[in-house]
């Protein structure tokens, strides 16, 4: 067992919208066998939430946003948790009952992004209890994850922060996610890969769960296109690949990009029309 100072733990989420699913999240963390110490909810949206009265500390930081500014908000909620360790959850995650004590476990003992398991739940799976959500709960097809203990992952790109938890010691190390990236996609691969060059692994945890609240999604993103090509070009300038290949790869075949290729930078061909972005919707029974 390390000397790290155990004693105190923040969480830390955004949510812009979707206030259904941050209670749901909150609610979850007060039925936890290991409440947090304190909680950051870094609200992007226009208009200030209210937030229910709850059994550990709340800070609710209001940083109204035109677009999605992950990268700052998490920077931001890192700075007001000021706990010796964060473990950052997604809007759309409910908290398995161990997840806090777990996962404060886990940091505990590896200095290390750890990575737990997300079971995603369908668009017909709402107020369920814990055991249904483990029950019903669909796995990721691409991330594997340990029964239990800690498994390390080389793949720094199978990094997500769905659920994740580390010392802030290392965060503030790696200065954090970087703001440059603008809106959505890549930042936090970019994270990962800067952890693994500055010897901070990756590893995916057995031993607790998030359950992964259903929301409409796109395939490919267009919603999210504009964000996707200048976040993607940033990536290939720091680390000399293309992140999300599978969406960049659809925006060209669909004429909106130059091909990815060996190109060093993308370039917009034209914007998807509302009509195409209609169309990417995805049926409500697909939840990844």
């Amino acid at each position: 067992m390390t000397s790290h100072d155990r004693s105190r733990v923040g969480v830390c989420t955004l949510v812009k919208g979707r206030e259904g699913h941050l209670r749901n999240l909150l609610a979850g963390l007060a039925r936890g066998t290991r409440l947090p110490d304190r909680c950051v909810v870094v609200d992007m949206g226009r208009h200030a939430l209210t937030l229910p009265d709850l059994p550990f500390p709340v800070v609710l930081h209001h940083m109204p946003s035109d677009g999605l500014p992950l990268a700052a908000a998490r920077n931001m909620a890192a700075r007001i948790a000021a706990t010796p360790d964060l473990i950052f959850l997604d809007v759309d995650c409910i908290p398995s009952r161990e997840l806090v004590a777990a996962l404060a476990e886990d940091i505990a003992t590896a200095d290390a992004l750890i990575c737990c398991e997300v079971l995603y739940l369908s668009a017909r799976d709402q107020g369920l209890d814990e055991s249904a959500m483990l029950e019903r709960g669909m796995r990721h097809p691409v991330r594997e994850f340990p029964p239990a203990g800690l498994r390390a992952e080389s793949n720094a790109g199978l990094f997500w922060s769905l659920a994740f938890g580390m010392r802030k010691a290392s965060f503030d190390r790696l200065g954090g996610f970087d703001e440059a990236f603008s809106g959505y996609g890549a930042e936090d691969t970019d994270f990962a890969f800067r952890a693994r060059a500055t010897g901070v692994p990756l590893l995916f945890a057995g031993s607790a769960k998030a359950f992964h609240q259903y929301h409409a999604i796109h395939d490919p993103p267009l919603h999210h296109f504009a964000d996707i090509v200048a976040n993607a070009n940033r990536f290939r300038q720091l680390h000399g690949i293309w992140p999300m290949d599978g969406w960049l790869d659809a925006f060209a075949r669909m004429g909106l990009i130059t091909a990815p290729s060996d190109a060093s930078a993308l370039h917009v061909l034209r914007m998807p029309t509302q009509a195409e972005i209609a169309a990417s919707a995805c049926p409500p029974e697909r939840c990844f």
